[in-house]
């Protein structure tokens, strides 16, 4: 058998069978679906720690607000406590005063940081040790207002005591008073002088000075009153005043403002004018003789011609001397 060599056949390219396209379809139809459930992986994986995230702030919100409630009920308890407190009688003293100026200063540092809407950890910490201290100052406060009633109690019955010694006292003392103004009254009454042993003349004046008594009312110029003072061991040495009250015979009283004439008041309220007014200088406890002169502008009137004499507002004596007409015809 012979053998022939040809050349060899060259290879007829095939055309792409349709199976082959498939697959390349498939191939990218796969890639598309992992990548897509990759995305919907990452988008579910973030979702869910956002979700997360979201969740523990809210979860530290509530922790937060719950915190705040907590310490504002704390302080409100506080508060509370601190207001009973002061509205004790107990009276307060600098000491008081002070603390309550330190307590009013920290409970509003205190709701400052309450009242902050994002306050931290560190703030809602510092309001908590802050709160402890406050119910520290509270309790000291109570302590010291407790002291203060003990002390006011104390010093009510002390002041009591004291009250009632004072008004017994007082008692005592307006008693004494009262005998004592007693005693004034009798001794002021007993210094009253006494006048006793009137003497009145009419004095006629004549040429070179000398005088003439005279009981005719016409020739009368002056009238010269003496009486005696009494002795008064009571009476204080030093001037007395003396008020002479003439009365005319008509029964009114003689006054000449212009001669010293005037008004004084006597021991029952009531007033008088007297006719003039007399200083002596008494010596305690002697007997002295008193001369008084009147003298009238008008022409003296036929009649009796009373005088009256009164001291510390009493009349101490009184005497009367009658006027007539003179000559046959009056």
């Amino acid at each position: 058998m012979a053998f022939e060599n040809f050349p060899p056949a060259q290879p007829v390219p095939s055309s792409p069978t349709p199976k082959q396209g498939k697959d390349w379809r498939t191939f990218l139809s796969i890639i598309l679906v992992i990548a897509l459930l990759g995305t919907w992986g990452y988008i579910i994986y973030d979702k869910n720690r956002t979700k997360e995230v979201i969740q523990q702030k809210d979860t530290q919100y509530t922790a937060v607000v719950t915190e705040k409630d907590t310490l504002q009920s704390l302080l409100d308890e506080a508060t509370n406590r601190y207001d009973a407190l002061k509205t004790t009688n107990a009276k307060k003293d600098s000491t008081i005063t002070t603390k309550d100026r330190d307590i009013a200063s920290k409970k509003a540092q205190i709701q400052s940081l309450l009242s902050k809407k994002n306050a931290t950890a560190a703030e809602l910490k510092q309001a908590r040790d802050m709160i402890a201290s406050l119910n520290t100052d509270i309790s000291d406060y109570k302590v010291q207002i407790e002291t203060l009633k003990g002390q006011n109690v104390v010093l009510t019955q002390e002041k009591e005591v004291v009250t009632k010694e004072r008004n017994r006292v007082r008692q005592d003392f307006d008693s004494a008073k009262t005998v004592i103004k007693q005693r004034e009254n009798l001794i002021d009454i007993g210094s009253t002088l006494h006048a006793a042993n009137f003497n009145i003349l009419g004095i006629q004046e004549k040429k070179g000075g000398k005088e003439k008594e005279t009981t005719k009312a016409k020739k009368v110029d002056k009238v010269r009153i003496s009486f005696d003072l009494d002795e008064n061991k009571i009476t204080t040495t030093g001037p007395k005043d003396l008020y002479i009250i003439v009365t005319a015979p008509d029964g009114n009283p003689v006054s000449v403002e212009a001669l010293g004439s005037g008004k004084f008041t006597t021991r029952d309220g009531g007033e008088k004018t007297y006719t003039q007014k007399q200083s002596i200088d008494y010596i305690q406890g002697q007997k002295q003789r008193v001369n008084v002169d009147w003298k009238q502008n008008s022409p003296y009137k036929v009649g009796d011609y009373k005088i009256e004499v009164y001291n510390n507002g009493f009349k101490i004596g009184e005497g009367t001397r009658h006027f007539k007409k003179g000559g046959l015809f009056g």
